[in-house]
């Protein structure tokens, strides 16, 4: 599943998890109604953020809702889930974003779509998802600057002269500020629409080099284009970026007209909180003595040789039957032969609680350990 925001229950009381949930569900649904059971496999933990600042400004009367059937995800229970056109909205834009997210992977010749069938596959995909998308556009929402975004990373990528963070990081930027900006316009609140693109540009900018800081070894190793040595900008740059990005969100978005209630008390948590969270886990990984300096054109990663098709489904089974995918980092590239990060294993730090009291003590729906409410 795609995306940066990833809360685990340690970091979010029942009450706004089952919320939480409520939103991706509604997202994953309004894409198989919209576009298929294959768009499912599209569901971005970012992009039900749609879904939630929408709400967190309607209010909890205005809110729509359907019961939705069991689920394997949910352990094939039934659920109350968001649908309406905050939903639609949140659809829309994972489809999008997945699409250009394969079509990139396609042409980097990344994993599994070194192998022709699978690339042309994966490129037949894309383009699908991509017209359906532009045919089926949320009404009163223009998808131009989602529509654009790989046609624009493609031309800074290519570009003749100098490219900065700021140039690498802006179709993604743009993109993301024209959804949260319409967020406004779903809730009949007009005047949010200019704090909100700014908060969605931040957001756009930092998962793009939350990405560009994960890639970083891969990309150097196998020859791909990155934002952080093809800009110049380097290691230490790109961070402090991505830390502007966190602080912008956060001053953000106390400015943007939101109801008391707990999509609003959830988006707080998502954008300020897990944002910052989810940056830290990437510095974690990225902090490594030789990051800063890209490798000798010449040198050997001295690691496994890529695998062929059939021996990757081998051993991503392994990881997945053998519990390796959720508790081991780093892991073996199934495909690549690699060593890599797992972002599986380091999704949520249980070990602290990261609970606020302003979030989780208002409204009675509980209050984990660590949190002092009574002072």
């Amino acid at each position: 599943m795609l995306g940066i925001v990833r809360p685990c229950r340690h970091h979010l009381s029942p009450a706004l998890h089952r919320r939480w949930a409520a939103h991706l569900c509604g997202t994953c649904l309004s894409l198989r109604d919209g576009h298929g059971q294959l768009a499912r496999t599209a569901t971005n933990v970012d992009a039900l953020l749609v879904s939630v600042l929408a709400a967190a400004q309607a209010g909890p009367d205005t809110a729509t809702e359907r019961r939705a059937g069991p689920c394997p995800a949910r352990g094939l229970r039934t659920a109350t889930v968001v649908s309406g056109d905050a939903a639609a909205l949140a659809a829309h834009a994972a489809l999008l974003l997945a699409a250009g997210h394969l079509a990139d992977h396609v042409d980097d010749a990344q994993g599994a779509f070194r192998h022709r069938p699978l690339a042309a596959a994966g490129r037949r995909v894309a383009t699908r998802w991509s017209d359906r998308a532009r045919a089926t556009a949320p009404t009163g929402f223009d998808p131009s600057a989602l529509l654009a975004v790989p046609a624009r990373q493609h031309a800074v990528e290519h570009a003749a002269g100098t490219v900065t963070l700021a140039d690498a990081t802006a179709p993604t930027a743009d993109a993301v500020a024209a959804a949260f900006a319409h967020t406004a316009v779903l809730a009949g609140r007009p005047a949010n629409a200019a704090p909100l693109a700014v908060t969605g540009a931040a957001f756009g900018r930092l998962a793009h080099l939350i990405d560009a800081l994960d890639d970083l070894d891969d990309d150097r190793r196998d020859g791909r284009w990155n934002p952080v040595d093809a800009t110049g900008a380097g290691v230490d740059a790109t961070r402090a970026l991505a830390r502007a990005q966190v602080a912008t969100i956060a001053a953000t978005l106390p400015t943007v007209a939101l109801t008391d209630g707990l999509d609003a008390r959830l988006a707080h948590r998502l954008l300020v909180h897990e944002t910052d969270r989810a940056l830290g886990r990437t510095l974690l990984r990225s902090e490594q003595p030789s990051t800063d300096q890209p490798p000798h054109p010449g040198d050997h990663p001295g690691s496994h040789p890529p695998r062929e098709f059939l021996a990757g489904c081998a051993a991503a089974a392994g990881l997945c039957c053998t519990g390796q995918l959720c508790c081991t980092d780093p892991i073996t590239g199934p495909w690549s032969g690699q060593p890599r990060s797992n972002p599986c294993a380091t999704c949520c730090d249980c070990t602290d609680c990261g609970c606020d009291c302003c979030d989780c003590c208002s409204d009675g729906d509980g209050c984990c350990s660590c949190c002092d409410c009574g002072s």
